[in-house]
């Protein structure tokens, strides 16, 4: 019997195998995966890649059977590697608060598996179970928070979903007077519904009861730059892209963002350094469960506006 839970720090995929005609479990990875090479599915079975349930690795020629369930490893031979360093913030034996930076993704998927917050930190910090307990966008840099003890992850976790958890994040778009004057009367508050959009990258307000709450505290124009503000905001809720369409709303686009308003083509990483999102995850305040205190992890980055 082998290992399945992780390889090189990377946690193993896995897959029901629903009903279907199906002969094997290769037919079947093919037919699901279908964006997926059928010589790379091959290659994984080479490299016992492909597990069952009891972590046995299975040949090519593995007779498919409804109702199992196909554990397997992604591999990615060629993954670019990524010049932007993490820093650690707070390390105690319940979490590690990590500042990322842009362009770095916090778990694996796409392109980059290895690559990533997650496992960079595991290999690091020689923490094989380190789990996140919030995410934030490759684009967007800040602060993450992992958990260490599996054990206390419930703890965290009830936190996030009881909207126990103050975060506030930092973003700068053009300047909007009009926008200043609402706000430096009162905090303005946005409140609506979220939903994917037409493209699955993108989300948008539709009608409906509310899904998603922003406060926005405060905005300071930036000196030597009259047209550019620092808005500080505050998400009540954690939907997709939440601060990115809601700034959208209010006719202030975040700077550097390539989904919102318009999705902008895919650009090469040397390219996307220039001008990356102007959002920063800027602090995350807390009453611990474990221990009782309260906690309060800052990020040490400052948006900077780039040029190419």
């Amino acid at each position: 019997m082998l290992e399945i839970s992780s390889r090189d720090g990377v946690g193993a995929s896995r897959v029901l195998c629903p009903a279907g005609r199906w002969a094997t479990v290769l037919a079947f990875l093919c037919e699901r995966f279908a964006f997926i090479h059928a010589d790379i599915w091959r290659d994984r079975f080479a490299n016992h890649s492909v597990f069952d349930a009891q972590g046995n690795a299975l040949p090519l020629d593995a007779l498919y059977q409804v109702g199992a369930t196909i554990y397997y490893f992604r591999e990615l031979p060629q993954e670019k590697k990524l010049p932007y360093q993490e820093s650690i913030i707070y390390q105690d034996e319940c979490l590690v608060v990590a500042d990322k930076p842009h362009f770095l993704p916090v778990i694996p998927s796409g392109q980059y598996i290895q690559e990533t917050l997650l496992i960079r930190l595991k290999r690091r910090l020689n923490l094989p179970n380190l789990v996140p307990l919030h995410r934030i966008d490759r684009d967007t840099a800040g602060v993450v928070l992992f958990s260490v003890q599996a054990s206390q992850r419930g703890a965290y976790h009830n936190l996030f979903r009881d909207g126990l958890v103050r975060k506030q994040y930092q973003a700068l778009a053009r300047f909007d007077a009009d926008l200043v004057t609402k706000i430096n009367l009162q905090s303005l508050h946005i409140c609506n519904r979220l939903e994917t959009a037409g493209h699955f990258m993108q989300m948008h307000a539709v009608a409906g009861e509310s899904n998603a709450h922003t406060e926005l505290l405060a905005v300071d124009q930036l000196a030597g730059q009259p047209s550019v503000a620092q808005y500080t905001l505050r998400p009540h809720t954690g939907k997709r892209h939440q601060l990115r369409v809601h700034m959208m709303g209010l006719g202030v686009p975040i700077l550097g963002d390539a989904i919102y308003p318009t999705m902008l083509p895919e650009r090469d990483i040397s390219q996307a350094i220039h001008a990356p999102l102007q959002l920063l995850a800027q602090s995350v305040r807390f009453v611990d469960p474990i221990t009782g205190r309260e906690q309060v992890f800052e990020s040490q980055r400052t948006l900077k506006l780039l040029s190419a």
